[in-house]
C-alpha cells in the first residue's frame, strides 16, 4: 500500500505542471488569454492514452525488460523521461517563445499519460482482488498529494526562486516514483504474457492480435459487457454535470475568489481525501458492490446541496457545507469506482483494458457533462441541480441490475 501511495504521488505530480500551474506562469509572463486557453489542448493525451496502451502493455524494452520486468522497466524509463521533460519545460521562456513551451508541455503530458498506463496496471497486478479497494484509496491519496505538490508547492517555490527553480524541484520530485518502483518487486502477473512467435510480418500480425485484438476479445466475451460499459459511462455523470457548473454558481451568488479558494482548494481537498479513506475502509469491511451503490446514491443526492446553497445565497458556511458533502461523497464513490475498474481487468491485459475503461469513464465525465451550461440557462440553478441529481440515477439502475444478476466483475483465475 505504501508503494501504491508513492506511485500515485508520481502519477499526480505532472498534471498541474501542464495545466493550472503552467497557466499561472503563462499569465505572469504576459501571454495572452487566448493563447493560455489554447494551452489546455496539451492535455489531450490523457483522453487518448488507450491508443498506445497496447505498446506499453506488451512491447518489451531492449535490455531492460529481461532484467527489471515489463512494468518496472517501462515505469522507470517513462519516469526518467518525465523528469528531464519537466526540467526542460521549466528552462523554457513562454515570454520569448510560447510555442516551444507548448511543445515541451505536450511532451510532459504525453509521458505523464503513459506513466498512468503503467502505474494503473502495476497497482492492479500487485494487489489481490480483496485489496483493490484499499489500493484505490491509497493511489488517490498519493495522486492528490502529488497535485498539491505541483500546484501550491510549485507556486510557493516560484515565489522563492523563480519558475526555473520551481520546475527543477518538481523534476527532482519524480525521484519519489523512481525509487518506489526500484524498491518494489515486479508483479507475478507479468509472467502471464504469452511470448509472440513468428518472423517478419507474421510476428507483427501475431503481436497485433495479442496486444490489440486479444484484450478487446477477452472483454467482449464476458457476460453483460454492454451493461458494464453503460454503467461505466453513466456512474459519474450526475456528479460531473453539477461539478462543471459549480464555479459559475459561486460567481452568480457573489462569492469572491478569496472566499472560494481556501474552502474549495484546501478544505475541499481534505474532504475528498477523507471520503476516499472512508470508501477504501468501507470496501474492505462490506465489499465492493454495496459501497459502489451507496457511494453512487450519496454522489447523486449531494447535488441537492447546491440547491440549498442557491436558496441560502451568499453564505460561506453553507458554501463550506456544500463543498464538504460533495467532496466526501465524491471521494467515497471514486474509491469504489477505481476499485471496480481494477476488478474488471484481466491480468493478461491489465494496462490496455484499464486504459480503455478509464477513457470511457472520461467521456461521461467530460463530453456528456458539457451540456450543463445549456441546462442551467434553460432551467435555472435550482432546476438544473435537481436535474443533475436525477442524472445519476440511470447508472445506479444499471448497477442494481448487475448486482441482481450477479454480473459485472471479472474474477481472475490466477492470483
Amino acid at each position: 500500500m505504501l508503494a501504491v501511495l508513492f506511485m500515485g504521488f508520481s502519477s499526480g505530480l505532472p498534471l498541474p505542471l501542464t495545466l493550472g500551474t503552467l497557466s499561472f506562469w503563462l499569465a505572469q509572463s504576459g501571454v495572452s488569454r487566448t493563447t493560455i486557453g489554447l494551452f489546455a489542448l496539451v492535455g489531450v493525451s490523457y483522453n487518448f492514452k488507450f491508443l498506445w496502451s497496447p505498446v506499453i502493455d506488451r512491447l518489451p524494452l531492449p535490455l531492460l525488460t529481461s532484467r527489471l520486468g515489463r512494468r518496472r522497466s517501462w515505469a522507470l524509463v517513462l519516469q526518467a523521461g518525465l523528469a528531464f521533460a519537466i526540467l526542460a519545460l521549466g528552462l523554457s521562456d513562454p515570454k520569448i517563445d510560447a510555442s516551444k513551451t507548448a511543445f515541451l508541455a505536450v511532451i510532459v503530458a504525453f509521458l505523464s499519460a503513459s506513466q498512468d498506463i503503467v502505474i494503473d496496471a502495476y497497482r492492479i497486478e500487485l494487489l489481490a482482488p480483496e485489496q483493490q479497494g484499499a489500493g484505490a484509496a491509497a493511489t488517490q491519496w498519493g495522486y492528490r498529494f502529488g497535485m498539491i505538490a505541483a500546484s501550491a508547492g510549485a507556486l510557493y517555490a516560484s515565489a522563492f526562486g523563480g519558475w526555473h527553480f520551481a520546475y527543477a524541484l518538481m523534476a527532482a520530485l519524480m525521484g519519489v516514483g523512481m525509487v518506489t518502483v526500484w524498491l518494489t518487486p515486479e508483479p507475478k502477473a507479468s509472467n502471464l504474457v504469452i511470448p509472440i512467435g513468428g518472423h517478419g510480418m507474421e510476428a507483427v500480425l501475431n503481436w497485433l492480435r495479442s496486444a490489440v485484438i486479444a484484450p478487446l476479445a477477452d472483454f467482449f466475451r464476458r457476460e453483460a459487457w454492454v451493461p458494464i460499459l453503460l454503467f461505466i459511462l453513466l456512474y459519474k455523470f450526475g456528479g460531473a454535470l453539477a461539478g462543471n457548473m459549480a464555479n459559475p454558481l459561486y460567481v452568480s451568488l457573489g462569492f469572491t475568489a478569496g472566499e472560494v479558494a481556501p474552502i474549495s482548494k484546501v478544505f475541499g481537498v481534505f474532504a475528498t481525501l477523507l471520503g476516499v479513506a472512508l470508501g477504501g475502509a468501507a470496501i474492505a469491511r462490506w465489499g465492493l458492490f454495496p459501497i459502489l451503490l451507496i457511494g453512487g446514491v450519496l454522489q447523486a443526492f449531494s447535488n441537492l446541496m447546491y440547491v440549498a446553497l442557491t436558496m441560502a445565497g451568499h453564505d460561506t458556511v453553507m458554501l463550506a457545507l456544500s463543498i464538504a458533502v460533495e467532496n466526501v461523497t465524491g471521494g467515497v464513490g471514486s474509491a469504489a469506482f477505481v476499485a471496480y475498474l481494477s476488478r474488471l481487468c484481466s491480468l493478461e491485459f491489465t494496462a490496455t483494458q484499464y486504459a480503455l475503461l478509464s477513457s470511457l469513464e472520461a467521456v461521461g465525465r467530460t463530453t456528456l457533462a458539457s451540456s450543463g451550461g445549456w441546462l442551467a440557462d434553460h432551467f435555472g440553478w435550482i432546476g438544473f441541480f435537481v436535474i443533475s441529481t436525477f442524472a445519476g440515477l440511470p447508472g445506479l439502475l444499471v448497477l442494481l441490475w448487475l448486482m441482481w444478476r450477479g454480473k459485472g466483475v471479472y474474477q481472475p483465475a490466477v492470483q
